[in-house]
This record gives structure tokens, C-alpha cells and sequence, in this order.
């Protein structure tokens, strides 16, 4: 796959690479040219940069210093398509909000969310919610009329509550089978919900083999099936790189021997720490996947399920 090339790798949440944290604060066009360079090296063609849960402000800040690092330098606009807000209109739930920021998470607020669209200069592609946050869904509404992707994810929507925001704009699911409880039950959960939808929803999996155990991931992708399906890696500061810890805005740990990053405990996972070729490659070598449809999920798809393809 040739480097920076239309049909390179395209990854829609990625909250880090190559030692470089988009959550951290002070980002800057060095940095961020660091870590767009090794993603060019790895394969990679276009990305979206995610900024995650905390306060507006915090998060605004972040926003802003990621669009200003990224347009000091030609090599960062080409590779960062984008940004994927993930938060803070999430489900604070235990086992549902992860390890996001628990006293930042917040319902939905149509101000709020303009403050995150302005300090994104133009560049949010994606914005990841829970439905049933969203009183109203007037803010899925807002974001779909602005020709923003509308993304569930971190959320225990009914399917009513599923449906309604399909209506209303929703188009996607953020990493489906995460994001929620270890334990669920058995029939009416989230991820039968969410597979049952699979005709109005674009769908994401993390395959770096950790978030999702490889027979589960084959099975979901064939109930699901390919037409609207990709892969993201969550990817972070560690990705791409020999890091022997994982750093993500607040977090700081070291990583297992399997090299999977978890909160002290162990209970949830703090994003992955894979690259896209690494998730390729779990496709085609576990999943069993014929190198047209791994590409198909890691190339393709994603762009068409933002409009870039």
C-alpha cells in the first residue's frame, strides 16, 4: 500500500500517534508534523484527529491548538482530513462511559456544542453522542443540518430511543462493542440493538484483536456485514511507536506485556494502542478476510461513511 496515496489507510478516531497526544495541551505544528510523518510511513493517507472528554473549555482549547498546529504545515492538512469529537454527551454510566472523564460527561447542549464546532474552525467531521442524552435530539439535529456526522457511541439507547435519532440525523455507531458494560444481558443490548440497524448505520469496530476477541469481531462483521462497516484503531500517543507506556490526556500507565493500555484496575481499556496496518493485518491473518474486504474496511468504507469518498 504506497504511502499517502487516496487508497492508503484512512482512520476515523485517532487520538494520538507516534508519541504525540492530540488531547495533551500545547500542541504544536512540530508535533503534530512528528506524528502525521510516521503516519505517512505506516500507510496511512487520512486520519481524524479526536478530541475526547473534559470540560468545554479544556476541550475547546484542544480543538484550537490542533487546527492551528495543522495548518502551519502542509504535511498535517493532507493527513488530518478532520476531527472526531467523542464527548462529552455521553452516557455517564458505570461500564457505558469507559474510562472517559466521569464529572465532565454532560447532557447534551446545543451552546456547548457550538463552542466545540467554533474552536474546530470547520474541521468536525464527526461528533460521537448518546442518544438519550440528547433531550429532544435537538442537538443531533443541529449537527446533521451543519452536514456533521452523527455518530452513537458510549450510550445505552433503547431501540425507540435508536430509531428517533435515526430520524432525527443519526448515521453511525462509534466502535461498537465497547463502550458499554463487560457484562451485558444476554439478548436486548446495545449491540443487538445496534446490529439490527445495520441497513441506516454506518458501524466501527476496533480490530487490534484486544477491544474485541477475533472470532467475536468475524462474527459481528458477518452479522453486520461489509457494505457499512470500517475499522477504526482508537489509536493513541503510543501508536506507532516503542513507548512502554500509555499517555493520553490524564493518563499516564504502563502497558502489559501484551502492550494493551488499561486504567489502573484494569477494568476498562484507554483507547488501543495499534496502528491501521496492525488492524489490517489482525483482519486478513484471524478474522480471515480476503485482502479486498480488509481493504475495503480500512480504506474504502471509512471514507465513504464521512462523505470523502
Amino acid at each position: 500500500m504506497a504511502d499517502s496515496e487516496p487508497n492508503g489507510f484512512f482512520d476515523l478516531q485517532l487520538n494520538g500517534y507516534a508519541e504525540v497526544d492530540f488531547n495533551a495541551d500545547g500542541l504544536t505544528g512540530n508535533r503534530l508534523h512528528a506524528a502525521c510523518r510516521r503516519l505517512q510511513a505506516d500507510g496511512v493517507s487520512g486520519v481524524l484527529a479526536t478530541i475526547v472528554t473534559d470540560d468545554i473549555e479544556a476541550m475547546a482549547g484542544r480543538l484550537a491548538a490542533l487546527v492551528a498546529a495543522r495548518e502551519t504545515d502542509e504535511l498535517s492538512r493532507r493527513i488530518i482530513a478532520g476531527v472526531h469529537i467523542e464527548g462529552p454527551f455521553l452516557n455517564e454510566t458505570e461500564g457505558y462511559r469507559g474510562a472517559h472523564l466521569e464529572g465532565a460527561i454532560r447532557p447534551a447542549d446545543a451552546d456547548a456544542m457550538k463552542r466545540l464546532l467554533e474552536a474546530a474552525g470547520g474541521l468536525a467531521r464527526v461528533v460521537t453522542l448518546a442518544p438519550e442524552r440528547d433531550e429532544g435530539l435537538k442537538v443531533t439535529r443541529m449537527l446533521a443540518d451543519a452536514g456533521i456526522v452523527v455518530s452513537a457511541g458510549h450510550c445505552k439507547a433503547t431501540m425507540e430511543q435508536l430509531i428517533a435519532a435515526l430520524d432525527a440525523g443519526l448515521s453511525m455507531f462509534t466502535h461498537l462493542g465497547n463502550g458499554c458494560p463487560a457484562e451485558l444481558p444476554r439478548h436486548d443490548n446495545i449491540i443487538q440493538r445496534v446490529l439490527s440497524l445495520r441497513g441506516r448505520l454506518w458501524i466501527a469496530f476496533i480490530a487490534d484483536g484486544h477491544h474485541i476477541p477475533t472470532p467475536a469481531l468475524g462474527n459481528y462483521l458477518r452479522a453486520a456485514g461489509l457494505d457499512r462497516t470500517f475499522i477504526i484503531t482508537d489509536g493513541t500517543a503510543t501508536s506507532g511507536s516503542d513507548l512502554t507506556y500509555h499517555q493520553m490526556g490524564r493518563w499516564k500507565v504502563p502497558l502489559g506485556p501484551d502492550r494493551v493500555a488499561r486504567e489502573p484496575g484494569g477494568k476498562y481499556l484507554l483507547g488501543s494502542t495499534a496502528t491501521m496496518r496492525q488492524c489490517y493485518e489482525t483482519l486478513v491473518e484471524k478474522v480471515g478476510l480476503s485482502d479486498d474486504d480488509a481493504r475495503r474496511l480500512t480504506v474504502g468504507n471509512p471514507r465513504k461513511a464521512v462523505g470523502l469518498a
